[in-house]
Parts: C-alpha cells; structure tokens; sequence
C-alpha cells in the first residue's frame, strides 16, 4: 500500500492533488488570520503586525517553493547517437569500470562512469540510479518517487526544491500553532461563561475544523519531512532504501540455505508433472547464492558530503533560500562521466559498481527460461524434428539416427504427452468435478498463474510500482529485439507438419549423397 509521501499509485491524480493542496495552503493560512480578527471574543484577539508579516512571509516562501517542486524538469539523460542506437554489449555481472579505485573505505573517490542497465521502454541504457517513471515516461536521474502531491517525480534535480516545500510547509504548520492553540486555550478556559459573552457557534465550529485540519495536516508533513531529511542525510532515495531491504533479506535467506536445492515451496509442488517448476537454483545454487553476497550501500559518502551533493552546493547558507538556492542538473554535455552519470561511491564494496544487487526474481524467471530451453532442446532431439540448436534442425545429430529410433523417439514423446493430458484431466475432474478441454485449459492457466509470483513487498506492503517505477523495463543487459513468429523460416511452431517432413527427407537425401 502507497505511504503518505507516495500517495495512491493511479495515474492522472496530480490533476485532482495538487488543486487540493492549494486549497488546504489556503485554508489554513488565509482562513485562519480571517477568523482571529473577525470575532473579537476570541482572545487575544487578532494577529499583531509582527504575528501578521511573519505568517505571511512563511505563507509566501511556501507558495514559491511548492510551484517549484510541481514545475522543476526531474531531468532527462541526452545521449549520443553511437549510444542510442548501439545497446552495450557487457554481461549482467561484469564489474563497471571505475575512474580510480578507492584505497580503504573512508575515501569517497570511488566513482561509476558506466551501466549494464537498459531501459526498454526507451531503447537506452539506465544511467545508475535512475529509473523509468510510469508517469513520467522517461528515465529519471536518481529517482526518489513520483509525488502526486506535486504531480512531479522527486529526483537529483527536483530534490532540493521538494526538501525547501516541506521545511517551509512545517515552519508555516509550527508558527499557525503557536497562534492557533493558545486561542484553543482560552475558549476551553471561558467554557463556563455564558454563551454570549463568549465565541459565536460559527466561530468555534470554525475553530475546530481549524484545529482538526492542522493537526492531521502536521503529523502527515512532519512523516514527510522526516523520511526526506533522512533520505537526504544518508544519500539514499527511497527507491534504494526499497532495494535495500529487499537485498537483506534475499541475502539472509540465500545464507541460510533458504535458496537451496531443498527448498520446500510452491516451485516444487508439481515436480512429478514434467514442468519447469523444480527448485530454479537447480545445480546452480552455489553460483547464484554467490550473486546474491551482501553488498554495501556504496552512495553514502558521508554526512557533509551527502546534504552538499543532494543541494548542488557546497554552501550551506544556499541550501534553504526559496530563490537562488539552486539544484543540481544532469551535465549532458559529458555522456558517462557529468553529473548524473557519474556517482562517488564510498569504497565499502570489493568493486564499484555493484549496486543495485541482483533481483532474485529476476535470477528465477532468468533460470526457469534457460532450464525451460533447454528441455525444449533435449526433446527436439529425442523426437528427431524441432531440435532448437544454434541452427535450427540437428542434422548432424539426426541424419545417422535410423527411421525406426525415430519412431521409437516420437512415440515415447507421445506417450510421455499421453500421460501428461491424463494426469491433467484427473486433477480437473478431481477438484472441478468435470471434464473436457476448457476445465483443462483453466487447470492449465491457474498452475501458470501458481507458478508466477507476486511481485516482492517491503515491510510496509510497498512495491516499486507505488513509488512510479516501471518495473516492468529494466533489463541488466540489453536485450535483442525479441523474434517475431513466423518471421523464422526454422521457427517450428509456424511450419506445417508436412513441411517439416519434406524438409527432413531432403536432408537427410543430401547426406545421403554426400555419403
């Protein structure tokens, strides 16, 4: 479930949030000095001149810091032609090359210059720390969440803007206090005095609907404030502080054996079936558990250094003013190596690099494929057509197979299919009640619909998706553009079944001759 700070995750709300945040900023600011000097029995009576420019100028410095963090561009990536074109050709786990290397783990020269990550959505690498916005539609650099609140994603180039919003909006909710509780204070205390010596009805009902509106209105910015200045101090997004909580527990569990072969879950309830829903580690658990190894958080440089990069200065006198104060932009004038592209890490890591850590889920959707074709494989070739190899048909296989083990392999192909429907059927009619091809195609559907899981939640039940991220684009490696069916003359699936006869009788005629 969105917190607070995130807000619902449907699109298209900004146009109903920001309206009504708007109207609160009006209510309580402008409202409340309407009622302190219209009523002259609530005590102390109206706001002094001091009081009066005071609220006023937190009111303004709150109006000027809100339209900047609705309207401040996140940031684009702006890369060369070479780049968005020609996706990079590394591994999902080669190492990220690295300016200069750190020499213990108190020095913050550390730096990433480069990525594995690819947006698919964009057609583009995914710049460290960034993320596709859903709402956005675009990687944005160092993404915190996309507020509706502010109809705006909160990033490297908006962040200070939003940080300036929430401090000016709890000094402006604090001062309101000072003058609103003590007039509190006085009515409760004058509630023995006969009704007109005292505040009229429609002043107390004003009062209290004041009162109700400040207060909720206080404790949800100070939970917004405090999460922001905590993100702000570590130089953790939320969307990292996400992943992080995500990575120690996939890596408490992988140390506790919890990845292993002898998992007991439900990938491996219908083992008996001839599906691919065996333990994905497999014979792999030893590599992919070694993936999975506790990785640091590298971005926390250090206290100063954290609050000066978030700001975009150094200047701490810089970091509150609601004008002149600045933000830091993406320098896409330096592909790969400006601001934005590149981050500081602290070195706590063997290599820079390394975050974020690998999905688990992804690692198992990533094993069940490849152990998935290549059981394609092994049966293609047990049947003697369909092999699925680098290239197309196992002529070399099959061409000194005799026609009867070709037989012999299709018909135990067949049976094993035979045998397969019958177990399907009785699982139909033993939990249906009945039969035939659509309760079978259902029992089908709902054991795939088993097998996938629901996507991984934090504590608080968050998902990336409620954050605004597109989780659903990233890749750790680009990836080829996927096959269009049919498009492949070898595509065996699209080939008639007297085509691929004729096709095999030809070859095996050209051996044959050859011979």
């Amino acid at each position: 479930m969105p917190s607070i700070q995130t807000g619902p995750a449907a699109r298209g709300l900004h146009f109903v949030y920001i309206p009504a945040v708007c109207t609160l900023i009006a209510f309580l600011g402008y409202f409340s000095q309407y009622l302190f000097g219209s009523d002259p029995n609530i005590a102390p009576g109206p706001l002094s001149r001091r009081q009066s420019l005071t609220f006023n100028a937190l009111l303004l410095c709150l109006w000027w810091c809100y339209y900047r963090a609705c309207t401040v561009d996140p940031g684009r990536y702006v890369f060369p032609s070479s780049q968005q074109l020609s996706p990079p050709s590394s591994s999902p786990n080669a190492p990220l090359s690295s300016g200069s290397s750190s020499s213990g783990p108190t020095t913050t020269t550390t730096t990433t210059t480069t990525t594995t990550r690819w947006c698919k959505k964009c057609s583009r690498p995914k710049p460290l720390r960034a993320h596709h916005c859903r709402h956005c539609a675009r990687c944005i650099p160092k993404m915190d969440h996309h507020c509706p609140w502010t109809g705006n994603c909160v990033s490297m180039q908006s962040f200070p803007d939003f940080l300036r919003f929430l401090v000016y909006a709890n000094l402006a909710l604090a001062y309101l206090a000072s003058l609103l509780w003590p007039r509190l204070a006085f009515v409760w205390s004058d509630r023995h005095l006969p009704a007109y010596l005292g505040p009229s009805v429609g002043s107390l009902a004003g009062l209290a609907v004041l009162a109700l509106a400040h207060l909720v209105t206080s404790l949800a910015l100070l939970i917004m404030l405090v999460t922001t200045v905590r993100s702000w101090v570590t130089n953790c997004t939320m969307i990292e502080a996400w992943e992080m909580e995500r990575h120690e527990a996939a890596a408490a569990r992988a140390e506790s054996a919890g990845y292993d072969g002898n998992r007991h879950d439900d990938d491996n309830n219908n083992n008996n079936n001839g599906d691919d829903d065996g333990p994905f580690w497999a014979d792999d658990a030893a590599v992919l558990r070694a993936r999975l190894a506790r990785v640091e958080f590298p971005y926390d440089i250090g206290f100063f250094a954290n609050m000066a990069q978030a700001m975009g200065t150094r200047n701490p006198l810089r970091w509150f003013l609601p004008v002149f104060g600045g933000h830091p932009v993406v320098d896409n004038a330096r592909p790969g190596v400006g601001a934005g592209w590149r981050w500081d890490e602290n070195g706590f890591n063997d290599l820079p690099g390394m975050w974020p850590p690998p999905d688990p889920e992804k690692m198992r959707r990533e094993a069940l494929q490849q152990r998935r074709q290549q059981r394609q494989s092994l049966n293609g070739r047990d049947g003697g057509a369909g092999g699925e190899g680098e290239g197309g048909f196992l002529v070399d296989y099959d061409a000194y197979r005799t026609p009867e083990e070709l037989k012999a392999a299709f018909a135990k192909r067949q049976h094993e299919d035979w045998q397969r429907r019958q177990r399907l059927r009785e699982m139909v009619r033993t939990q249906h009640g009945g039969g035939g091809i659509a309760a079978e195609l259902e029992e089908m559907d709902a054991r795939e619909a088993g097998r996938r899981r629901a996507p991984w939640t934090n504590s608080d039940g968050d998902r990336l998706w409620d954050y605004g991220v597109d989780e659903d684009v990233e890749e750790d490696r680009p990836a080829s553009p996927p096959p269009v069916r049919g498009s492949d003359p070898d595509d065996d699936d699209e080939i008639p079944l007297g085509e691929l006869i004729r096709r095999r009788k030809a070859t095996r005629k050209d051996h044959d001759d050859e011979d």
